[in-house]
């Protein structure tokens, strides 16, 4: 699947998800290079449609109906179907994408060596180091590191299972539009919302995050946050571990 057990559904999770996960441009700029001059391109757990490029031939496959639901009108109608068993034929696809999804496959093995088999050129994946030292926001929920270390793949499965990549870190701006898990690098009250939390998967798997939430939310009041990560307020963009993957 294309959603592990561990997350529940996104039919839950994908409420409201178009409006906190809008697509950041200076992100989808990085993601248009890394597909090359691709004319038909693969999105795979293509959720909402983040990040598809308007300017090509999409087809989109998603296993979550209520993530289909909230697709653009304009988008690219989406296939209900998974990552580890794709309805296409070898090498139909000039490029393949898969964006902040990976995580999320029961198999991510098959998922990816499926993705390298329908596709001609590049496979492009945007993902998270889980041994990237952690952003602050793992002092407050240390959970988080075990948590990803559990369910990313280490960047070295990554050509183990699609042959040669290149690896390339993928800054975040300050004021990503994205609300992925580590996109409130320098907004850090984001946190203690619990609509912003909403739309990031690892908080519908941990429940031992209250502790961590009102620790940050005393740092906040007291100056204590602003006092130990001041250097990250003058920043216009971070490295917090987002990884974009693509093959040679």
């Amino acid at each position: 699947m294309l959603l592990g057990d561990m997350f529940g559904s996104y039919d839950t999770i994908g409420v409201n998800y178009s409006n906190l996960r809008k697509p950041d441009s200076r992100i989808e700029l990085a993601i248009s290079k890394a597909l090359g001059p691709a004319e038909t391109v693969l999105n795979v757990g293509a959720g909402t449609g983040s990040y598809e490029p308007a300017e090509r031939q999409i087809t989109a496959i998603e296993p979550s109906a209520e993530m289909i639901s909230q697709r653009n009108t304009e988008a690219a109608p989406a296939i209900q179907g998974y990552a580890e068993k794709l309805p296409f034929d070898d090498k139909s696809f000039d490029a393949s994408m898969a964006i902040l999804t990976v995580h999320h496959w029961s198999d991510q093995e098959k998922g990816l060596k499926e993705m390298r088999r329908v596709t001609r050129g590049p496979v492009v994946v945007l993902t998270f180091d889980p041994f990237y030292p952690g952003p602050w926001l793992t002092d407050y929920i240390p959970e988080l590191v075990e948590l990803d270390q559990v369910i990313m793949p280490k960047m070295t499965d990554y050509e183990a299972w699609l042959g040669p990549v290149d690896i390339s870190p993928v800054p975040v701006p300050h004021d990503c539009t994205d609300g992925f898990l580590y996109a409130y690098w320098r907004r850090p009250r984001a946190y203690l919302d619990p609509t912003i939390r909403a739309a990031m998967s690892s908080f519908w798997t941990l429940n031992t995050v209250s502790e961590g939430l009102e620790r940050l939310e005393r740092d906040l009041e007291s100056g204590a946050w602003t006092a130990r990560y001041s250097d990250l307020l003058g920043e216009e963009v971070c490295d917090v571990g987002y990884r974009l993957i693509s093959t040679k």
